[in-house]
């Protein structure tokens, strides 16, 4: 049996081919996105950045739209970005320390 719509795994493995636009690296692996929920294709996701004045905001914002609009299943989209609690390099996941570390950057 199929499920309708698009599942928070499915959100997931999209937003995992989204990199940070300054690194190769995607956002999940970098530990921004802090949460998904979805209800019948509406997708909310809340994520942080490294830092508050990062200017690549609408960047990423508009990566992660273009790569959901490409989903199955997902209608709309809303991301909140929140700064509480603050990222820090302990959100990386072990696959985002392994590629910061092959790009020579200490974690």
């Amino acid at each position: 049996m199929e499920l309708a719509g698009v599942t928070k795994e499915q959100v997931y493995a999209a937003l995992k081919e989204v990199n940070d636009p300054e690194l190769p690296i995607s956002l999940v692996d970098l530990g921004l996105i802090y949460g998904v929920e979805v209800d019948n294709g509406n997708v909310d996701i809340t994520m942080t950045l490294t830092a508050s004045g990062c200017p690549a905001i609408d960047m990423i914002k508009e990566d992660i739209l273009e790569k959901l609009a490409g989903t199955k299943g997902v209608d709309s989209v809303n991301i909140e970005v929140v700064w509480s609690p603050a990222w820090t390099k302990e959100m990386l996941t072990d696959d985002g320390v392994y590629a910061l570390k092959a790009l020579g950057i200490a974690v």
